[in-house]
């Protein structure tokens, strides 16, 4: 396995949403390469997959997948609304958007949908892969070259602000929780804020569990999209 995250005692149901078929033959070929997950199921369309979902929810099934990995340009329903479905009938389930375009709508449309990671597909098979396993310590899977893209998200919202930046008082965030909030707004994962902060993953799980708490959201997706939305991280 890539990185440095401990196997699975049980590997991770991944399925994945892609139209085309020689990109979707290269994906699962290239997916095999991570021993914590298993391809569970693989979709040209996401109809059927969200059928499939649907069908679990009314049987009062969990999930048939842990991970999904979408591509945004589909025909018929898209990435960004699959995501927001599943995201509706699962909200634990990780939705990772797999795609070409890497404009700051794009990014932020499927952060607002729920998305917990965004992902190119001109990225190299070793980062794709690496990035995948983030899911495993529930990090928030982003390409290289979009971390540009989310700073500029971030500096484009903390320049439309007026006078000095501050928190609501009612969310009642301390100063530490607001840096672990940036943290995630940056795309980095649990082990990358701890570094940052010199403190423990345990801390960060803490901090994080407080901010979903204070934000009143359930996931990194959520946490990000409040942040840039009200602009306080």
């Amino acid at each position: 396995m890539i990185g440095a995250v401990a196997a699975q005692s049980t590997p991770l149901r991944l399925a994945t949403v892609e139209d085309d078929p020689r990109y979707r033959s290269s994906l699962a070929l290239l997916l095999r390469g991570l021993a914590d997950f298993t391809l569970a199921a693989s979709y040209a369309r996401a109809e059927p997959l969200l059928e499939a979902a649907g069908k679990a929810r009314e049987l009062g099934m969990p999930s048939p997948w842990d991970v999904v990995l979408t591509d945004v340009g589909l025909p018929g329903i898209d990435g960004i609304a699959l995501t927001r479905q599943l995201k509706t009938l699962f909200p634990a389930l990780r939705v990772i958007v797999l795609t070409v375009f890497d404009e700051p709508a794009s990014v932020l449309a499927a952060i607002c949908a729920g998305a917990d990671g965004y992902l190119l597909k001109s990225a190299p098979g070793s980062e794709l892969l690496a990035q995948l396993s983030l899911v495993l310590s529930h990090g928030a899977p982003m390409s290289t070259a979009l971390a540009g893209t989310m700073m500029r998200l971030v500096r484009e919202s903390n320049s439309e602000r007026s006078g000095a930046a501050s928190l609501p008082r009612d969310l009642g965030l301390t100063p530490r929780q607001l840096e672990a909030l940036r943290g995630l707004v940056e795309g980095l994962s649990y082990r990358e804020i701890g570094e940052r902060l010199d403190i423990s993953i345990d801390t960060v799980r803490s901090h994080i569990r407080q901010i979903y708490a204070a934000l009143q959201v359930h996931n990194v997706a959520e946490a990000v999209s409040y942040a840039l939305r009200h602009r306080i991280a």
